[in-house]
Order: structure tokens, then C-alpha cells, then sequence
């Protein structure tokens, strides 16, 4: 079976146990996967039951999938996701958003948990991602699927600058405060060390992490509009004697904030 055959068969079965199409899909990171507990009537679909979706083996990704109302709209979650530092192809990393695309979602909202290297961030920040910096294999390097979008896609606004805006109103609403910066992809799965810290900075980063660049630029070929948020879970910039990257604690930080994020995603939601 073919890549092509293979999101097709992915598509059919998750379409055959849902009402009707949804209108949003999310992708939840980190740590973040309590926003799906705000899905009302959900309908649970474990990776596991869908053809050719892989495991999530990263700590604070639950591997499902859910169907559901959030905001008042149909919506498509995904409570975890697949990386390339697990050992899975670009293409298995990126075949949900494939899947998604194929099922005529439109819009697609990614989150993430993220060490901060913008000096003025701090532990619990959100930070609306503007822009991105891809330092990972391109997911569309080999034959371009036509069915989905061009050989070289744009990408010079990767995320949607109407769905920025909207972000920020509502977060003025809500009174909430928010970061804006531009989010580096590597490939993990080590931390970063201080000089590749300060070297992300130099070159225009703000945050960084490992994953959401290839589920954007397979999004951004099939023309879906993407807003894209990063939960700042450690600081990058001061390194005291005692200074650990900790996969636990990068979990519990970004599960403190996302009562923000999840607030700021249904009412954005709410809007479209």
C-alpha cells in the first residue's frame, strides 16, 4: 500500500465513526493533552485503532484521537503526537495532518511545550508563534503529491496572520498575558546544550522544540490555514550550576499553563 492509499484508508475509517466532518483540528503537545477533557460528547479513537497511525511513546502524550464539540464547533484532537526522535519517517510523523487535510479540515491549530531562549520569557508563558525555523528533514522532500498542494509551496506566512490577531483580542479580553516570537524545530531527542541555545538565538529564535515544524509545512502545502502556540516550559538562557533539562518537569510546567492555552483555543474556535 502507498502513501496515498495509506491516508485514504486513514481517512475512510476515522469519517465511518464520525457524525459529521469537523471543522478544526488540534494538535495537543506536551503536557497539553487536558484540553481534550474540554471536548464535549467525545468519541475516543486510541491511535492503536487507526489504521496506519503509529504510537506515541513521548511522556505526556496519551495517543488519541477525539471527536467532539469545543466552542461550539465540530472539532478533531489529536492528545498527543508522533516525533521524528522516535524513530518514525517524516512521513509517519506527518500522516494525521495528511489524514486531516484529506477529511476537508481547513484549519488546524498546533501547540507544543518549548525551552525559551528569548531572555524576557519566563516558565508558564504562552507564546504565540509568528514564524518558524525549520532545522529537521523537510517532510516534502521526495515526489510532491499534487493531489494536496504545489512543488514548492509558500511559506512566507506560515501561520495565519487574521488568526494571530484574533488570538491577541481575545487574550485581552480574557486578561491574559502572551508572548509572540518565532519557534526553532530540531530533531531531538537530546536537550539542547548552551551554546546551541545561544546559537538558536542568534539566528532569530525565541523558543525551541521538537516537533510542530513538519505538521505545519505539510499543513501549509495542503492550504490550511495553522495557529500555532508554544508553552514556555524552561529558561535557555540562565544556566546556574544546578540548571537540569527534565522531561517531568517540562510536562508539569506546560500542564500548569494550559487552563490559558484552553480557554484562549475555545474561544478562537468559538470565533470561526
Amino acid at each position: 500500500m502507498n502513501y496515498t492509499e495509506k491516508i485514504k484508508e486513514s481517512a475512510t475509517f476515522i469519517k465511518s465513526r464520525l457524525p459529521k466532518n469537523p471543522d478544526v483540528a488540534i494538535v495537543l503537545g506536551s503536557g497539553l493533552g487536558d484540553l481534550a477533557e474540554q471536548i464535549q460528547n467525545p468519541i475516543v479513537m486510541p491511535y492503536a485503532s487507526i489504521p496506519n497511525f503509529m504510537q506515541s511513546t513521548a511522556v505526556g502524550h496519551k495517543g488519541n484521537l477525539i471527536y467532539g464539540e469545543l466552542g461550539g464547533k465540530a472539532v478533531l484532537a489529536m492528545q498527543g503526537r508522533f516525533h521524528y526522535y522516535e524513530g518514525y519517517s517524516m512521513e509517519q510523523v506527518t500522516l494525521p495532518i495528511r489524514v486531516m487535510n484529506a477529511l476537508g479540515i481547513s484549519t488546524l491549530f498546533v501547540s507544543n511545550a518549548a525551552g525559551g531562549i528569548n531572555p524576557e520569557f519566563r516558565v508558564g508563558d504562552l507564546m504565540i508563534i509568528e514564524d518558524q525555523i525549520n532545522l529537521m528533514p523537510n517532510p516534502l522532500v521526495g515526489k510532491n503529491m499534487e493531489e494536496f498542494g504545489p512543488r514548492f509551496p509558500d511559506m512566507t506566512r506560515p501561520y495565519d496572520l487574521d488568526l494571530i490577531k484574533t488570538c491577541k483580542k481575545i487574550a485581552e479580553q480574557q486578561d491574559i498575558s502572551l508572548q509572540e516570537g518565532v519557534y526553532v524545530g530540531g530533531t531531538g531527542p537530546s536537550y539542547e546544550t548552551p551554546a546551541e541555545y545561544k546559537y538558536f538565538r542568534i539566528i532569530g529564535g525565541d523558543a525551541v522544540g521538537m516537533s510542530t515544524v513538519p505538521e505545519v509545512i505539510v499543513a501549509r502545502h495542503g492550504s490550511m490555514r495553522v495557529f500555532g502556540m508554544s508553552v514556555i516550559t524552561n529558561e535557555g538562557f540562565n544556566f546556574t550550576h544546578d540548571f537540569v533539562n527534565d522531561e517531568n518537569d517540562v510536562v508539569e510546567a506546560a500542564g500548569k499553563a494550559a487552563k490559558k492555552m484552553t480557554v484562549l483555543f475555545t474561544e478562537m474556535i468559538r470565533s470561526l
